[in-house]
């Protein structure tokens, strides 16, 4: 029994990682979870749009693609100098994507 859960929760991981999109196919969640965090992000959102800063992720406003999304958070990495590499802006936006945007 415990063999068979583990597969189960085994290949739900690999279902949540399948409906990534491509081009965030290689991108470390944790690591984006974790500039997501340090950069405050979300403390500039809220200052931006109010509430609790959600509303800036609008899957049908400007970000109507996983290229759009990425390339927004790089204009973010460029505008606040967060000193961001490739791989760290994509595993940012590779969390915005799942948790937000859903691009397949």
């Amino acid at each position: 029994m415990k063999k068979f859960l583990f597969l189960v929760v085994l290949a739900a991981a690999g279902f949540a990682n399948a409906q990534q999109h491509a081009l965030f196919k290689d991108a470390d969640l944790k690591a984006g979870e974790k500039l997501i965090s340090e950069s405050q992000c979300n403390e500039c959102h809220i200052r931006r749009v109010g509430g609790d800063g959600s509303a800036i992720y609008n899957p049908k406003g400007r970000i109507n693609s996983a290229g759009a999304l990425r390339g927004m958070v790089e204009y973010c990495n460029t505008e606040l100098n967060l000193g961001f590499f490739p791989e760290d802006t994509n595993a940012v936006a590779a969390v915005l994507n799942k948790q937000h945007y859903k691009f397949r």
